[in-house]
């Protein structure tokens, strides 16, 4: 009988959750002082051997400073783990540094089998493995762990992504125990003090309707201060999140590793506002500056390059001659324009936060409102570059108006940059124009030109990831999308992006992790999700994962459910079905709402049909249709890839 009062019969397989702890720096430590290590050890086990017997775990044995424990299930064994470390923190608060124990646990559950009073098998072997991948004082578990007890644990529990062990078969997702007592200030203090983030400014405007007015403010500082080269600054979309929360600087800090963080607050009253701001190094919690502004609503950009100067000068950061400039110009005269310019810029920001019907009409007022900005100040840049943007997304994500939206796009385009040739939002705007014009050498160069002029601007490295995906430079692509999830951690867009890159490399797992991470973010990836399934032949999670994105979207995608049905076909090698769907799919071309003419191509491929194929893909490459450029990533297409019309193909579009 064991310890915790279960029969165990010898040579019996059974389930068990196996903890393996391990004592960080051993070795080393017994090679420097042999007495300190047997001494540690022996403390070690004082302190974990009461905690076990609380959580009817059974000791197997000891080797060295080693503990392996089975228990009964999994949730046991993780709250153990967590006592077993909470323990460990408190007794070493009053001990020298040297004599303080310092833990690593790793957790799985698995098959075991007894013989003589020990254990083998899978649950041992992986316990073994995972504990070296927990940090100091941290736990680790694998999926199976995290299953069985999820949703029954307080402490949060953070993917690390599908790992390689030694001597297992198959990689596995691991996870690490996110402890309540967070960072220390010294790994707090490991981030650059010249990474910031500027926090939504507190809005005590009497009117609510100014309240938009506040968040204006805070990105167009986000926008001033991340044209200094110097600094790096967290973009809008993560800052955003922290509206109305009450977090602490340090908490921030370590979620979007800054060493810096500026927060504020505005009071708009008539044509009078009051701007407050105070600059915090993160690892002191220490004003580094704080500064008030009483002024006129037109002086509002003389208030914003301020902040970015004194930002600057606070973090001894350089301000280069030509960043001086930007940062001193002044957009627009009219306070009415530029009103109208945060309304647009409001909708704009709200254009992924529901449905494909709810983004359509969040774009559209977002243009509405720009092209009111411009109407009342016709040389008003970023009013243009709103336009050319919002033109550009209708047209390339949801194929409306084709022609006119690409004409808008780069007329607005090239208006703003006439206006202000070093406007990095409307370098990146024409960009992404020229990618419907196939001019990727040129798409390219104005890319990078606007990452030169805004270092800090994800989007442009975001945008210049895809055309380097599309252009198979793997290396080079995944350090601009890395780098826009470093400027804008918690973006939804950015977040499937990246997982949308691995997707694109076939790296299904390292997918299928980064899409669980954007649904915490609020992401919609069930059509993603889906086709994953599908390749990996995972029918029943398709299944369920098509019919979630099918009631999501069918209020406002009439075709989502046709769309549904096909892939399912395709993926359980049903091509009958496949081709009765065809011309259902084919009749919505042409719609608004409709697919593309690539769309219809690679539904045609899918049932070998190469023919058909090939003159839909002609079709969209006339019609200049957005993200052509993918065929060189769609798995369809595999079949074709040396195909003389494909190569015509890829060559005409600049990807050769």
């Amino acid at each position: 009988m064991s310890a915790h009062g279960t029969i165990v019969s010898e040579g019996e397989r059974r389930l068990a959750a196996i903890m393996y702890t391990d004592m960080v720096g051993y070795t080393a430590l017994g090679q420097r002082n042999e007495s300190l290590s047997l001494t540690l050890v022996e403390e070690q086990r004082k302190l974990i051997r009461p905690i076990l017997s609380k959580y009817n775990g059974r000791e197997i044995k000891t080797m060295g400073d080693a503990f392996l424990v089975e228990f009964p299930n999994a949730l046991d064994a993780v709250r153990c783990a967590y006592d077993i470390q909470r323990t460990t923190k408190e007794f070493n608060v009053p001990i020298p540094s040297d004599r303080r124990i310092h833990l690593r646990i790793g957790v799985h559950l698995g098959d075991v089998v007894e013989f003589h009073g020990d254990i083998s098998g899978d649950a041992v072997n992986v316990a073994s493995r995972i504990y070296p991948l927990a940090d100091d004082g941290g736990v680790c578990v694998t999926r199976p762990v995290y299953e069985s007890m999820h949703n029954k644990f307080d402490m949060p529990l953070i993917t690390m992504g599908t790992k390689s062990l030694k001597n297992v078969n198959e990689p596995l997702e691991v996870y690490r125990m996110e402890m309540p007592w967070g960072q220390s200030v010294a790994t707090i203090a490991a981030y650059p003090m010249n990474r910031v983030a500027i926090l939504p400014f507190t809005s005590f405007s009497s009117n609510p309707d100014d309240a938009f007015f506040a968040d204006g403010m805070t990105e167009e500082i986000i926008s001033t201060v991340s044209g200094i080269s110097g600094l790096e600054v967290i973009s809008r979309t993560s800052i955003m999140r922290y509206k109305g929360m009450s977090k602490s600087v340090e908490e921030i800090g370590k979620e979007l590793k800054v060493g810096s963080v500026l927060e504020g607050s505005f009071r708009k009253a008539g044509t009078k506002i009051r701007v407050t701001t105070q600059l915090i190094e993160v690892a002191r919690d220490r004003h580094l500056w704080a500064q008030n502004y009483d002024r006129n609503l037109d002086d509002v950009f003389e208030v914003q390059s301020d902040v970015a100067k004194q930002v600057a000068e606070a973090l001894r950061v350089r301000i280069l001659s030509p960043e001086k400039d930007r940062i001193e110009k002044k957009p627009t005269a009219s306070t009415t324009a530029y009103t109208l310019y945060l309304k647009g810029r409001h909708f704009w920001n709200l254009r992924y936060t529901g449905g494909i019907g709810e983004t359509i009409q969040n774009l559209k007022n977002a243009l509405k409102y720009f092209e009111q900005a411009v109407a009342d100040d016709p040389r008003f840049a970023l009013g243009y570059a709103g336009q050319a943007d919002c033109c550009l997304i209708l047209r390339n994500n949801y194929g409306i108006e084709l022609e006119a939206n690409l004409r808008r796009a780069k007329e607005s385009a090239d208006i703003a940059l006439e206006l202000d040739p070093e406007l990095a939002e409307a370098r990146a705007t024409k960009g992404i124009v020229l990618e419907t014009e196939y001019r990727n050498k040129d798409e390219e160069g104005e890319l990078r030109k606007a990452i030169e002029l805004k270092p800090s601007y994800a989007w442009a490295h975001y945008w210049y990831h895809l055309l380097l995906t599309y252009e198979l430079r793997w290396e080079e692509a995944l350090e601009e999308i890395e780098k826009a999830l470093e400027l804008d951690p918690l973006s939804t867009v950015i977040n499937n992006g990246l997982a949308n890159f691995y997707y694109s490399k076939r790296d299904y797992g390292r997918a299928l992790e980064l899409y669980r991470r954007a649904i915490e973010l609020g992401v919609d990836v069930h059509d993603q999700l889906a086709h994953i399934y599908g390749m990996k032949k995972m029918f029943d999670d398709m299944r369920r994962e098509f019919a979630a994105f099918v009631e999501l979207e069918q209020g406002s995608w009439p075709i989502v459910r046709t769309y549904a049905d096909f892939y399912t076909a395709y993926y359980e090698d049903n091509r009958q079905t496949c081709r009765r769907l065809l011309p259902e799919i084919e009749a919505t071309f042409g719609k608004e709402m409709g697919l593309y003419a690539q769309d219809l191509a690679r539904a045609y491929f899918c049932v070998d049909e190469n023919e058909k194929g090939f003159e839909w893909l002609e079709r969209s490459y006339s019609r200049r249709e957005g993200y052509l450029a993918n065929i060189t990533l769609w798995p369809q297409l595999d079949g074709v890839r040396t195909d003389p019309r494909y190569l015509d193909l890829v060559k005409r579009l600049g990807l050769d």
